[in-house]
């Protein structure tokens, strides 16, 4: 896959952001594409053969559209600065998340604002079993590679069943539970960076892996 070669795309895309634009080059986008997805089967095998229990995911089952949701955001552009894509996406499971932007590049993964049900049950797993969480989450090179938790809105009381004096209070706050990897353009183009994909996803995978064990059992 030629990053630079994408980053060039979406900077022009970005200048140009109509669908004018966007027809007078499809061909180019869909090149572009292609070679994403199949960057994507790439990695989807390498993962598949080495970690048990992952969900394989084809590249163009995983890959995000570039158009923008404007029915939901009327005032985003019609398409997106970035490619974007997920893997290992067992249904009702905690994301792994690749995004690669002009203006953004990271690795992330775990639950975004999840819904009532999703939410209570890793809340509930939290306060069964909270110290092996907070131990997965305060392990050095977890901390060097995702730093805290992912930054948001968080609720200014217990939830309802808990106490504000839990001990796990400040965690049970949380709306979302998900943690993210900046990376530079430079680590991008870099001849290593498929090396680079895999050991954030290994560092993430106890984290996802508790979270995916608290909302199925």
């Amino acid at each position: 896959m030629n990053f630079e070669n994408l980053f060039n795309f979406l900077t022009a895309l970005q200048k140009n952001n109509n669908k004018e634009w966007m027809d007078a080059h499809r061909k180019h986008y869909h090149q572009f594409r292609n070679d994403f997805i199949a960057w994507l089967d790439g990695l989807d095998a390498v993962l598949a053969e080495k970690y048990k229990g992952y969900y394989p995911t084809p590249g163009k089952m995983g890959i995000n559209r570039i158009n923008n949701n404007l029915m939901f955001h009327p005032n985003k552009p019609i398409y997106k600065d970035h490619f974007g894509a997920g893997l290992d996406k067992a249904p009702n499971s905690a994301d792994f998340y690749i995004h690669i932007g002009i203006n953004e590049c990271m690795l992330a993964g775990g639950f975004w604002r999840p819904d009532h049900k999703t939410l209570c049950s890793i809340r509930e797993a939290i306060d069964y079993n909270g110290e092996e969480f907070v131990k997965v989450i305060n392990k050095k090179s977890f901390k060097e590679t995702f730093g805290e938790l992912y930054k948001d809105e968080k609720l200014i009381n217990a939830p309802k069943g808990f106490s504000n004096n839990h001990e796990h209070i400040d965690l049970l706050r949380n709306k979302s539970f998900a943690v993210a990897h900046e990376m530079s353009r430079k680590m991008v183009l870099a001849p290593y960076f498929d090396d680079h994909v895999l050991k954030v996803y290994e560092e993430m995978l106890p984290f996802r892996q508790y979270l995916n064990k608290a909302v199925t059992v």
